[in-house]
C-alpha cells in the first residue's frame, strides 16, 4: 500500500497582505499530478487545512475541488483529514457525509457517548486497497484541546495524560480487531517534545507552560505517525518512522530554507516499507535582500540590481520582497526610498526589516518600529511586551497559563 503524507496547507493563508491563492492551486495541482504518478492509495492529510476557523469561500472551494479531482483522478483513493489548531473542528466536518461518498473521512474533534467517556469508533478509520481488501488501520487523532481528551488522575500534568491515555485507548481498540498483516497508521496534529520550530508562523498550542508531548505516546505497534503542526520537514524523538511532513509553502520569510516536501509512505503487510520525501516546487520565491541587514545606500544598491525585470508576468507570480536594513539613527524617508528603488521591478514589498545599532555595534529589532508587522509575533509575545512595559517584569506563570487557555477557547 502506498500512501501520501501531508500537512498545514493553510489554505486562505495571506503573506504580510498578500493573498497566496494561486501558490495554493500550484501546490494541489503538483499534489494532484504526484498522486497519480506514484499510483497512490490514500493520501493522508494532517491538520490546519485552513489557515483559520472562519476559511473564505474560495479557500473552502479551493479545497473540496481538489478532492474532487482527486477522485476522478484515482477512482480507488481514500483520503483522510483530520483538524489542526488552525481549524474550526465544526466546519471541517459538516460535509462529512457527503465526503464520505468520496471514500474521504474528516476527523475534526472527539465526541463523548453517553457515558461520558470519548466515543473511539470515530477516530478509527480502516483503509481499504484498490481491490477494497482491507490492508491498514488509521488512528486519526485531531488537534487536542484540554476538554477533548479523557479525564486521568495522574502525578503528571493532566492534559498530556490525557493525550497518552487517549492514543493508547484508540490502539488498543484497534490491535483487538486488526489481523495479521494489517499495518497501523497514526495521525496528529502536535507539537512533539525535540520538534524544530519556526520563529514566526507555528502558534503554541500546548498551554501551562509545557510546549511539547513526548513521542513515547506512538506505541511500537504503530508502523508509521503522520503528524501536522510543525512546518519543517523531520523526525522526531530518534524514530524515522515518527514524522511530520512540513508545510508545503513558507508560511513565512523564516521558512524559506526549509525542504518543503510531502512524504511517500510504503507499507508491506504491517511492516513500514519505505519512506520517500518529495521535494515540492516553489511556485512563487520569497527573497531576502540583503541575505544579512545592511546600511540603506548599500540595500537600495542591491535592489536596483535585482534581476527580476519583467513585469509583463502577472503579479500573482512576482516574489514577495524581505527588505533587511540596518540604521545608526531612524530615517523616515527609508520607506520611499526603497519603494522608489523597486518601482521597475517585477517583485512585491512584502515588509521592511529594519535594526538598528546600538553604540557598542550591537544590532537589536526595534519592537516599536513601523517597520515591522504586527501579525509576525505571537500572542503571548505581545502580552510579555506588554507586561514587560507596563510592570517591568515577566508575566507571572498562572497569568501566561489562564491567557493561554482564553487563545484556545477563542479558536473554538
Amino acid at each position: 500500500m502506498k500512501i501520501f503524507h501531508t500537512s498545514d496547507w493553510h489554505l486562505g493563508q495571506s503573506l504580510r497582505g498578500f493573498d497566496r491563492y494561486y501558490e495554493h492551486q500550484c501546490f494541489l495541482d503538483w499534489l494532484l499530478a504526484q498522486i497519480r504518478t506514484e499510483d497512490i492509495d490514500v493520501l493522508l492529510v494532517s491538520g490546519d487545512i485552513f489557515d483559520n476557523a472562519n476559511p473564505s469561500s474560495a479557500s473552502q472551494k479551493q479545497l473540496y475541488r481538489f478532492l474532487q479531482a482527486a477522485r476522478e483522478a484515482a477512482p480507488h483513493l481514500r483520503v483522510v483529514l483530520i483538524a489542526g489548531n488552525h481549524d474550526s473542528p465544526g466546519r471541517l466536518e459538516a460535509p462529512s457525509p457527503l465526503l464520505a461518498r468520496f471514500e474521504t473521512r474528516v476527523v475534526g474533534q472527539t465526541a463523548r457517548i453517553a457515558d461520558g467517556n470519548i466515543d473511539l469508533e470515530q477516530l478509527i478509520i480502516p483503509l481499504h486497497d484498490r481491490n477494497d481488501q482491507l490492508r491498514a488501520w488509521c488512528l486519526a487523532v485531531p488537534f487536542l484541546r484540554p476538554g477533548d481528551v479523557p479525564r486521568i488522575e495522574s502525578e503528571q500534568d493532566a492534559y498530556l495524560a490525557g493525550v497518552e491515555a487517549l492514543y493508547q485507548q484508540a490502539l488498543q481498540q484497534i490491535l483487538l480487531r486488526r489481523h495479521p498483516g494489517q499495518a497501523i497508521v497514526a495521525l496528529g496534529h502536535c507539537h512533539l517534545e525535540g520538534g524544530a520550530t519556526s520563529r514566526d508562523s507555528e502558534r503554541r498550542i500546548v498551554v501551562g507552560g509545557l510546549e511539547a508531548l513526548s513521542a513515547g505516546i506512538f506505541d511500537k505497534h504503530i508502523a508509521y505517525a503522520a503528524l501536522g503542526h510543525l512546518h519543517l520537514p523531520q523526525a522526531v524523538g530518534g524514530r524515522e518512522w515518527v514524522r511530520y511532513s512540513g508545510s508545503p509553502l513558507p508560511m513565512s520569510f523564516a521558512e524559506t530554507e526549509y525542504p518543503h516536501q510531502i512524504v511517500k509512505i510504503e507499507l508491506d503487510g504491517e511492516r513500514l516499507q519505505a519512506i520517500t520525501p518529495l521535494r515540492v516546487p516553489r511556485s512563487v520565491e520569497l527573497l531576502k535582500i540583503p541575505a544579512q541587514p545592511a546600511p540603506l545606500p548599500e540595500v537600495l544598491q542591491a535592489l536596483q540590481n535585482l534581476p527580476y525585470d519583467d513585469l509583463s508576468l502577472p503579479e500573482r507570480q512576482w516574489p514577495y520582497l524581505e527588505v533587511r536594513v540596518s540604521f545608526e539613527t531612524p530615517e523616515p524617508g527609508a520607506r520611499a526610498l526603497i519603494e522608489e528603488a523597486i518601482k521597475h521591478k517585477a517583485v512585491r514589498l512584502a515588509g521592511i526589516d529594519a535594526n538598528y545599532r546600538r553604540g557598542d555595534g550591537s544590532m537589536h529589532i526595534d519592537e516599536d518600529s513601523t517597520f515591522n508587522d504586527l501579525s509576525q509575533l505571537q500572542a503571548e509575545d505581545i502580552l510579555r511586551q506588554h507586561h514587560q512595559t507596563q510592570y517591568g517584569g515577566p508575566v507571572p506563570d498562572d497569568v501566561m497559563k489562564a491567557f493561554q487557555e482564553l487563545l484556545l477557547e477563542a479558536e473554538l
